[in-house]
């Protein structure tokens, strides 16, 4: 049996799954790494997903889950600080992208340094849209032709969602690619890990792991929308087009595998559902609903524990 592990876009609230991940490793004592064959990731979940497949110099895990939900509670208020300029300048995100990426950046390189995505543990997916060339770009650990993109590159390409930060401008085997966050198109990479699962292991039974950041349930009023023009419309679009297709997702791999598909998600009834408060309060709701999405899936995360051990 092979297992698989996707991880939904999501912004700072990827410290949701990230925690979701310490529990399966602090029950398992083993890392993530060694308990899925396949680890497939979008914006933040890419985030996650690279960090973990991230070996040291003994060729051991560099990070263990925990270290990635500090990565979120850590540098996300760096990430996502806006300063008074930048807010006039952007018009609230409207004329410019809210955020300076120097900041993801430097986090990205701290944590990634200059390790290429071939050295990396595992086989490990996240993804991407190249608005240059109009297309699609999974960059996978495993393909030739990106084995030498730098893992901090990529997760700057999976994670350069559009209003939030500029495209990422990077590397792929000689090229420069503009990249911008692969959830555009699959903020659930969960339908595209599965399809990359039967190419790399043909014929052989899959189980299928998704998490997601958290249910959006902010109410969109009809009496505001009728009236939003495409400024009005920018945001709750983004988020409209990233929580309907997670759950167009979710309803196709329940059809492929039926018992074998696990999806865990929470509603953000006790926190921000915006994907840039870092704020301190907000930070310690998320990781409430964490502990709470934890402890009402826990016979799942058991019937997930006694298949990838």
């Amino acid at each position: 049996m092979r297992s698989v592990l996707s991880i939904d876009g999501g912004g700072i609230r990827g410290i949701i799954p990230a925690l979701v991940l310490n529990y399966l490793e602090e029950q398992s004592k083993k890392p993530i790494s060694e308990l899925f064959d396949l680890c497939v990731g979008t914006s933040s979940g890419g985030i996650i997903a690279l960090g973990l497949a991230q070996a040291d110099e003994s060729g051991k895990p560099k990070y263990t889950a925990h270290d990635l939900s500090d990565f979120f509670e850590k540098s996300g208020a760096k990430i996502f600080q806006r300063t008074v300029w930048r807010n006039i300048r952007s018009a609230g995100g409207v004329l410019d992208e809210r955020y300076s990426a120097r900041p993801l950046e430097a986090a990205l390189r701290k944590y990634y340094s200059d390790t290429p995505l071939g050295n990396t543990l595992g086989s490990t997916m996240v993804t991407s849209y190249d608005i240059e060339e109009r297309r699609t770009l999974f960059l996978k650990s495993w393909h030739p032709d990106h084995e030498t993109v730098l893992c901090r590159d990529a997760a700057r390409a999976t994670s350069a969602a559009p209003t939030y930060f500029e495209p990422a401008y990077i590397d792929v085997q000689g090229n420069q690619r503009a990249l911008i966050d692969g959830g555009v198109f699959v903020n659930s990479p969960v339908v595209s890990s599965y399809a990359e699962a039967l190419k790399l292991f043909p014929g052989e039974p899959l189980t299928v792991v998704s998490l997601g950041t958290g249910e959006l349930i902010r109410r969109i009023p009809y009496e505001s929308a009728k009236d939003w023009g495409q400024a009005g419309w920018v945001m709750p679009l983004i988020d409209c087009m990233l929580d309907g297709a997670s759950k167009v997702a979710n309803h196709q791999m329940r059809m492929f595998l039926g018992d074998r598909y696990f999806r865990l998600q929470v509603t953000l009834d006790e926190a921000n559902d915006d994907m840039d408060d870092a704020s301190e309060s907000n930070m310690q709701n998320l990781k409430r609903i964490a502990a709470r999405m934890i402890e009402e899936n826990r016979s799942t995360l058991d019937k997930i524990l006694s298949v990838v051990t």
